[in-house]
């Protein structure tokens, strides 16, 4: 199984409890890392002017990768990490899936859904992250890994998830729980900010996509299609300048908060990669 793989590579001693403290350093990125989850589909993926090979946009690229995770009334997305026979690992977040079971279903590119399982084994520390998996004799798409630590502000970013809400009119929103792939969406931004610090969980990468309600989770690819961070913190939140108190408990001055409202915040893809490093 993958998750055995994942576990045997996860030190937990060292991703113990930090008190709310997490400073994140440089990581050294394994380009091989998806090797270790078993993926032996991945599509090779290069740039020609912007463009990755054999004219696969970004967007398409997204729509092959990301999933999403339903449990009783609520939905979250997520993005297939690895293969292993015929179990898809899926990482996404722990506030997606945390309090709610064991047990979900995943919702394919294809439009097929599986029952899912939580892999409560594979810890994270305080990082807000998770893997759940399912099974299928059909073939999806297996994320390539990208490196976060090589973004610069200014990058283009590319963001997709399932919203669970569509606005109607300023009126009437609508539940998107039914519609199947017609949730889907992916927007396109920048990086915005690679905060010195990272906020509480894990949140360091500020970008400047749209992301709404039922999209944390779901991947951040860089202008190869390539994983670079997961969605998880929205725009402008009602907790203003306190939701964006450092991990180590400060808080940031009037004017980088000011900036920092402004974006969607995601997990760098090298803090999961240095975990299961």
């Amino acid at each position: 199984m993958v998750l055995s793989l994942i576990v045997s590579v996860i030190n937990l001693a060292a991703i113990a409890s930090l008190n709310g403290i997490l400073l994140l350093s440089t990581i050294a990125v394994s380009p091989n890392l998806h090797n270790r989850f078993g993926d032996t589909d991945n599509l090779p993926i290069q740039l020609a002017q912007n463009r990755p090979r054999n004219n696969i946009s970004v967007a398409e690229i997204a729509r092959q990768v990301t999933v999403r995770i339903l449990a009783n009334d609520e939905g979250g997305s997520g993005v297939i990490i690895g293969r292993q026979g015929q179990t898809y690992t899926v990482l996404t977040c722990d506030h997606v899936v945390s309090k709610k079971g064991d047990r979900y279903r995943i919702l394919t590119a294809d439009g097929s859904t599986y029952p899912a399982r939580l892999q409560r084994s594979a810890q994270f520390g305080d990082n807000d992250l998770a893997v759940v998996q399912f099974t299928s004799d059909r073939t999806y798409q297996v994320v390539s890994m990208g490196d976060s630590d090589s973004l610069s502000v200014g990058d283009p970013v590319y963001a997709s998830g399932f919203p669970n809400w569509y606005m109607i009119n300023r009126d009437a929103i609508e539940n998107t729980r039914d519609w199947g792939l017609r949730a889907f969406r992916v927007t396109k931004g920048d990086v915005g900010m690679i905060a010195e610090r990272s906020l509480p969980r894990g949140y360091q990468l500020g970008y400047s996509n749209e992301i709404q309600d039922g999209m944390s989770g779901g991947p951040v690819l860089n202008s190869n299609g390539e994983l670079v961070g997961i969605n998880g913190r929205l725009k402008f939140p009602p907790q203003g300048i306190q939701a964006y108190r450092f991990a180590d408990g400060s808080a940031p001055s009037q004017g980088l908060f000011q900036r920092m409202e402004e974006l969607s915040w995601a997990i760098p893809i090298a803090t999961f990669q240095r975990i299961v490093r």
